[in-house]
């Protein structure tokens, strides 16, 4: 089973049956090279990938943000946010979380309907299938 990113209420097994992921519109995902599909183990390495690519790399789109892991979850969802540089404490601009083996993916907040919604959604895709790098 692939782990793949989710929006919206449908489990990740039911859409590898159809072979569609759902965003605002519906695409292929890429194949799955990693053996570890498990929550937490694909959420460090969406955030590993996320704080190089989008943070540490200085990328314009989330220059105005930082990010806030939640790894260490007790309700079994691991997740990373995306927050305010100014606002640090506010309601998250994006928030990706996974739960389950093989890991069900959700990414929301207000950064989803914006202009890199697209991007992120590719972007968290490949990190959880296990490709590395921007």
């Amino acid at each position: 089973m692939r782990p793949r990113l989710v929006t919206g209420l449908y489990s990740a097994a039911a859409l590898a049956a159809f072979g569609l992921l759902f965003t605002s519109c519906a695409t292929r995902t890429p194949s799955v090279s990693t053996t570890e599909h498990s929550a937490l183990p694909t959420m460090e390495r969406v955030m590993l990938n996320a704080n190089a690519c989008w943070f540490k790399s200085a990328d314009p789109a989330f220059a105005g943000y930082q990010l806030a892991p939640e790894l260490n979850s007790y309700t079994g969802r691991p997740r990373i946010l995306v927050v305010d540089k100014k606002h640090p404490t506010g309601r998250p601009s994006l928030v990706v979380q996974a739960e389950g083996n093989p890991a069900q993916l959700q990414a929301f907040g207000p950064m989803m309907n914006g202009a890199s919604g697209g991007r992120i959604t590719g972007d968290v895709n490949r990190w959880a299938a296990g490709t590395k790098g921007c």
